[in-house]
């Protein structure tokens, strides 16, 4: 049988779309050629937009995964009940806020935990900027993230397209996945940035069957050659994720959660106890911190609330786990007559 590599390049649910790889004349690996529809083993959701994978034909458009090649990453939300995979080999975060509809700043803390713990960039993209009413306000909420290092531009994507092509340099030759809320303006966003979205989108659709829910899948565009190559020779590409308004971490210990901080990170092992969650222990290196204004407010109430979540998550899955031992217990047990 015909196996070769691929790139997966749009998923809903457990249905794939994926292309050749083929090696271009910079040395770098390029899906090329028509989409493939992929099955997965035991209907199965295993696959992640941006893996690379081994695949075997099955028959004319259709192909299965023999394996999916190690990551570099992989970016996904979870609860304590299911996780939800996003993207994977991701290079960096956009995450698209709006002046208009207001954005969730809880959202906006959590994608760049997310990023943090999983050493991705992450660029701020606040978007619909000639709607000055909010402006400001949204401006003093991505402060703090600012101010710490992350990368802010400001964008109107229908509006203001010098500003949309000053970014080409952030993004070209690298891979980006957009993460926001439904309403931001990310379809906008993509349709600047590569031209030929729209068709690309339609023929996903319709290779993956799926209608109206297509709106709701993650897809994979190669950014234009005429933005050039990077260095490297690189295109890059942009993945366009739905939108969702929570950004669930269950799946982060509160270890994994302290490092995901970058201002905590001088500061961990300077607390009186070493398992010191920043709430009213005594000598408290965080809390002073925040104090002195060395820390925004904002990101302590993030890290607590992210802390109980992690706790809250264990309990839940433990109490579980449980159950269905006591159930297991119940079902093996010989009834009495």
């Amino acid at each position: 049988m015909d196996q070769f590599h691929a790139l997966l390049t749009a998923s809903y649910g457990r249905h794939y779309l994926a292309q050749r790889l083929v090696t271009d004349a910079h040395g770098n690996k390029s899906p090329t050629g028509p989409l493939l529809q992929v099955s997965t083993p035991a209907k199965q959701h295993i696959g992640a937009v941006g893996d690379h994978m081994l695949l075997e034909m099955t028959s004319a458009d259709q192909a299965r995964i023999i394996q999916i090649e190690p990551r570099e990453n992989i970016l996904y939300r979870s609860d304590a009940f299911k996780s939800k995979i996003i993207a994977s080999n991701v290079d960096q975060i956009l995450v698209v806020l709006a002046t208009q509809p207001a954005f969730s700043p809880d959202l906006l803390g959590r994608a760049v935990v997310a990023a943090e713990a999983n050493q991705i960039g992450l660029h701020i993209l606040l978007n619909k900027c000639d709607l000055k009413d909010n402006l400001e306000h949204a401006r003093k909420i991505i402060a703090p993230y600012e101010r710490i290092g992350y990368p802010v531009s400001e964008v109107s994507a229908k509006f203001d397209l010098a500003s949309i092509d000053a970014l080409q340099a952030a993004l070209k030759g690298k891979v980006s996945v957009f993460v926001g809320q439904s309403g931001m303006g990310k379809s906008s966003l993509l349709n600047a940035w590569v031209p030929n979205a729209a068709a690309l989108t339609q023929e996903y659709s319709v290779r993956l069957d799926t209608g109206k829910h297509t709106t709701t899948a993650c897809r994979y565009f190669e950014l234009p050659e005429s933005w050039g190559r990077d260095t490297n020779g690189r295109l890059g590409a942009l993945i366009d994720s739905p939108g969702f308004q929570e950004f669930g971490l269950a799946h982060m210990s509160v270890s994994e959660l302290q490092h995901a901080f970058r201002e905590f990170k001088a500061l961990l092992g300077k607390c009186r106890f070493h398992n010191c969650a920043h709430q009213s222990e005594p000598d408290c290196a965080v809390r002073d911190a925040v104090d002195k204004n060395e820390i925004a407010p904002e990101r302590l109430a993030l890290f607590r609330q992210l802390h109980s979540d992690s706790k809250t998550a264990d309990t839940q899955i433990q109490g579980i786990s449980q159950a269905k031992e006591r159930w297991s217990a119940l079902a093996t047990k010989p009834s009495k007559r």
